[in-house]
């Protein structure tokens, strides 16, 4: 089941919540900022071994102070025109975390945010299409697939995507 929800991904109730990293997986702005205030310095830490991650792959840790179990960084593109590969690229972190989940063996429920859509610049129907093919795509083997939104153009967005 996917289930759109425009709020704080940090305060969701599922196995692991995604975060849209940087590839030195050290915290940032945005939603990356956000996971790593809630999560506390034990996630700066853990993620900072894993480092670098690059565009288009994922890492999991532990999500410590957070209620989700995990979290799996992803780093999606840098949107340059749409001309290196950043379609691919997006699609391909969301297909990194959807494995990492299933490879952690006890992941039931998850929720993405909209990955590379605020300061990376994609542009966000074509991301809303791609999150949503995706999580079509990996639907069946999870329970929950949590679309977590931040702002009412990326719920519109994501709602219309999700009516096709």
């Amino acid at each position: 089941m996917i289930e759109l929800i425009r709020g704080d991904i940090t305060t969701l109730d599922v196995d692991a919540i995604v975060n849209a990293a940087n590839s030195a997986l050290a915290g940032g702005g945005g939603v990356d900022g956000a996971i790593h205030r809630a999560a506390g310095p034990e996630l700066v830490r853990a993620s900072r071994a894993l480092a670098p991650c690059a565009p288009g792959d994922a890492v999991i840790t532990p999500g410590f102070r957070l209620r989700a179990r995990y979290v799996i960084h992803t780093v999606g593109p840098i949107w340059s025109g749409g001309t290196r590969s950043e379609a691919a690229l997006l699609r391909s972190a969301y297909d990194r975390s959807f494995a990492l989940a299933l490879d952690a063996g006890d992941i039931g429920s998850l929720a993405f945010p909209a990955i590379s859509t605020g300061v990376y610049g994609f542009p966000k129907p074509k991301a809303a299409e791609i999150a949503v093919a995706a999580m079509r795509e990996h639907e069946a083997r999870f329970e929950r697939i949590v679309a977590c939104v931040f702002d009412a153009e990326t719920e519109a967005l994501y709602r219309e995507e999700l009516g096709r």
